[in-house]
């Protein structure tokens, strides 16, 4: 890292080193285990693909014809295509014999394919690289020299993200998750996997130390979601979990404050602790607060994300099938998305004031457990009936978000939540689904998704909707009593109702934040998703 505390999982090493692949700064083969040039398809109808950073370099030094190595290596699939990838290991002379052309060269080729060029491809392109260099140490690349600070943060964002490893469970954790209901947090999980042993991507061309900078702010970000959400829910209590991010606080400089039971009753924070009410895991509402410090700008913003922290979510007693439990785990994603931009807006040392609002607690079923037609009064003195226990994000939503309204009156609020299978069903595992009170808040996010390759669609939130929450009992309902249709659009409506009537913005991240089988640069699992487009709009605010 560059001067800042170590956050989250241990990533591979990159750095930036002036030159090309011409002349005497080609790389020596005592010391570079692979080299990476970069490929696009071919211009004309003809077969084949075209040379595109450091490949003709390479060719002319090694003395052979890349394209026809591609050919036969990549097979008729290798088109140059963005993520297209072949590696070329080159033969070493007998003892004895004279010395081949490459004698003293790195004995692997990389040809990656970059398609177009544009920032989405390169990200591809790093991701295989990653795979296709597994293993090795040092190693020298050319693919993204021509691309600019913005194709170079996305090679390298692709390149880290695709390297990550799920950290192995401590067995110090589960000697505590033994022990007792609210597990308490051993030491901060190891580095996660990216490879071992030590591992070097060199970006060879025009300094990019900013763009590589910015590319491990934003992987860091991204792969402490991804450990955090893989977490197993026997060790990760409510209690673990927020003493993970006061420990996480405590290295980056962001202040941390925990409101356990008795602080969120003499809160009024009802809905919380009816959530929580059943697990012998006690609920938290943690908040993690970044100020800048020295001089604070005159058109500095305090922006407070809110986070859904349900840390295993069995449907309490409306309970879920079986098949629809297994994720669970990751059900408290957004809250770890909160958390993790603050750490990267801390790293970044942003001029606006960023807080994020943990709303943490197992929704499990017992004698205690909430029921449904329950009413509950949340924070801000709404009540609320409760039509279904498995509706319990937009609860603790509901009382984080009038907790951060009343609190501070933030010039941007934004939760991020695991909240319904709608968005999923509507958008599928490509997009989040965002919706908006303001018009240029949603403009910007969706700006930075596009940017940073967390892709947003913006549903409507419907007027027409609004009277499916209403209750006779009650202030609202958290689900409707005959519903409409537009599932996400309803609990958008309903989390509205306590946003105050500033900026606001709910992220549904439900179909993106975890990947069943895997996905583009990540495994089976959680994918992290949230953060980058978080930390991407926070960093265009600017000054």
């Amino acid at each position: 890292m560059r001067g800042a505390a170590a956050l989250g999982p241990e990533l591979p090493e990159v750095r930036s080193a002036r030159g090309s692949l011409a002349g005497d700064s080609f790389p020596s083969g005592a010391d570079t285990d692979a080299v990476v040039v970069a490929v696009a398809p071919a211009r004309e109808a003809a077969d084949g693909v075209e040379p595109r950073s450091g490949t003709v370099d390479a060719a002319a030094r090694y003395a052979v014809d890349l394209a026809e190595l591609a050919d036969r290596t990549g097979g008729p699939g290798f088109t140059g295509a963005a993520g297209d990838i072949a590696g070329v290991d080159l033969p070493r002379a007998h003892e004895g014999e004279a010395d081949l052309p490459w004698a003293d060269l790195p004995a692997r080729i990389v040809l990656v394919g970059i398609g177009g060029g544009t920032p989405a491809e390169l990200r591809k392109a790093g991701a295989a690289v990653a795979g296709a260099t597994r293993g090795l140490g040092r190693v020298v690349s050319v693919a993204a020299a021509e691309a600019g600070a913005d194709g170079a943060r996305a090679f390298v964002e692709g390149y880290l993200l695709a390297g990550y490893r799920p950290t192995p469970v401590d067995a110090a954790d589960l000697s505590a998750a033994r022990g007792g209901a609210d597990v308490p947090s051993a030491a901060p999980p190891a580095a996660s996997g990216a490879d071992r042993p030590a591992r070097v991507l060199v970006m060879l061309g025009p300094d990019v130390e900013a763009a590589i900078a910015a590319a491990e702010r934003a992987a860091r970000a991204t792969c402490l979601v991804r450990d955090l959400a893989n977490t197993p829910a026997n060790i990760k209590t409510p209690n673990w979990l927020a003493e993970r991010v006061q420990a996480l606080g405590a290295g980056a400089g962001v202040a941390v404050r925990v409101l356990d039971p008795a602080d969120l009753a003499a809160a009024g924070l009802g809905a919380i602790l009816a959530v929580g009410a059943g697990s012998a895991s006690s609920p938290r509402l943690v908040i993690a607060d970044y100020v800048p410090s020295g001089r604070v700008a005159r058109r500095a913003r305090h922006i407070v994300l809110v986070g859904k922290g349900i840390t295993f979510d069995t449907g309490g007693l409306d309970i879920k099938p079986r098949t629809s439990m297994v994720t669970m785990k990751t059900d408290m994603a957004g809250a770890a998305v909160a958390l993790a931009t603050v750490l990267g807006a801390a790293e970044a040392a942003l001029a606006h004031r960023v807080t994020a609002v943990l709303a943490l607690a197992e929704n499990h079923f017992g004698g205690a457990s909430y029921r449904p037609s329950d009413v509950l009064r949340t924070g801000s003195g709404r009540t609320v009936e409760v039509g279904d226990t498995d509706a319990e994000g937009r609860l603790v939503l509901a009382d984080a978000l009038g907790y951060a309204v009343a609190e501070w009156h933030p010039d941007v609020l934004i939760d991020v939540a695991t909240l319904t299978g709608s968005a999923t069903v509507g958008l599928g595992r490509t997009h989040a689904a965002l919706f908006a009170s303001d018009d240029a808040l949603a403009e910007r996010l969706i700006e930075a998704g596009e940017a940073c390759g967390e892709r947003l669609w913006r549903l409507p939130l419907v007027p027409e909707y609004r009277s499916a929450l209403r209750s006779d009992v009650a202030d609202l309902r958290n689900v409707p009593h005959e519903s409409p249709g537009g599932g996400a659009i309803t609990a958008a409506l309903f989390l509205q109702e306590f946003a105050g009537a500033g900026a606001w913005a709910h992220l549904d991240i439900a179909g993106t934040a975890r990947h069943v089988s895997g996905g583009p640069g990540t495994g089976a699992g959680a994918t992290g998703f949230g953060a980058r487009v978080l930390l991407r709009y926070l960093e265009a605010l600017g000054s």
